[in-house]
């Protein structure tokens, strides 16, 4: 393939993806805010852009790993944004969880420019994006997914093609609503088992094999046993997705009574300063309204 590959944003993620899409054979130019990032690619054999303004002219195709919407609008709109020199016909492709509405107020500003906005958000977390096994969600038109797909497979190992602009994101959506509202459940629920002294590795056990386990059970559980909560995506990041729920609730007169719930908790998490840690860490609330810590026994000696 002769086409000139970009990638914008090399943090917990995009470093792993970048990596990839060179390993793969494609050439590829770089760009992050962070020296050792950039060096990081570098040093394998990638080039690098000073801004993204600059890499949209060493670049036909340009893939978008950001932490929200606020960046990935001022990396494409800003001073020395991609959209100032983008040539027509160019495509960019954001793979990070930027809110629904907004993408679809992207790809009508894009297309007024002559360039494709298509979104391709993944979910999987760093060691999936290591491997090489995301799962990539697309959001554009057939013809776009077909062009790009070659250098997306370098980075998972199942795609979608949910439909239109902005599906990717709305079926990211999807996904990490319900993941976040088993966080909230699980940290509501195990201290109140503690609190009327269950076991908490035996009840551990039961909701990682039985009918209520879910991956924030498996996942968290067990790290709050250990007392660890500085795993998984943090708190005040993840909080996005439900600043995003709320936006669609609003704008399309949806009822969303759980997420809704389920945003209080996140809520008091990040008014007691847990933003920094990761979603397990809501148990921290609940523990401290019942007086109870959910952990591992300590044996007698």
């Amino acid at each position: 393939m002769d086409k000139k590959i970009g990638f914008i944003g090399l943090g917990q993620m995009g470093r792993w993806m970048a990596l990839n899409v060179l390993d793969a054979g494609f050439d590829l130019t770089v760009y992050d805010l962070n020296p050792e990032a950039v060096t990081f690619l570098t040093d394998k054999g990638a080039k690098h852009s000073d801004s993204p303004a600059q890499l949209a002219t060493q670049a036909d195709w340009v893939f978008l790993s950001l932490p929200n919407t606020a960046v990935v609008e001022e990396i494409i709109f800003g001073d020395k944004g991609l959209a100032n020199e983008a040539k027509t016909g160019s495509v960019i492709v954001d793979c990070g969880t930027t809110s629904y509405l907004p993408t679809l107020d992207f790809k009508t500003r894009l297309k007024e420019l002559g360039i494709i906005f298509v979104d391709a958000p993944v979910s999987g977390m760093e060691a999936r994006a290591k491997e090489g096994t995301l799962t990539i969600m697309f959001g554009g038109d057939k013809s776009t997914f077909d062009q790009v797909k070659p250098v997306m497979d370098a980075m998972s190992n199942r795609m979608l093609h949910m439909g239109d602009v902005g599906s990717g994101q709305l079926t990211k959506l999807v996904n990490q609503l319900l993941f976040n509202i088993s966080c909230a459940a699980i940290a509501e629920l195990l201290p109140m088992a503690a609190k009327l002294g269950l076991d908490p590795e035996k009840v551990t056990e039961v909701i990682t094999s039985g009918t209520g386990r879910s991956f924030a059970a498996e996942f968290f559980a067990p790290l709050a046993l250990d007392n660890v909560f500085d795993k998984g995506y943090p708190l005040k990041h993840a909080y996005k997705d439900m600043i995003s729920a709320a936006e669609i609730s609003a704008q399309e007169k949806i009822p969303l009574p759980m997420v809704q719930a389920a945003t209080t908790t996140y809520q008091m998490a990040l008014a007691e300063g847990l933003g920094d840690q990761g979603k397990g860490a809501m148990i921290k609330v609940f523990e401290r309204i019942l007086g109870v810590a959910f952990r591992k026994q300590r044996e007698e000696v």
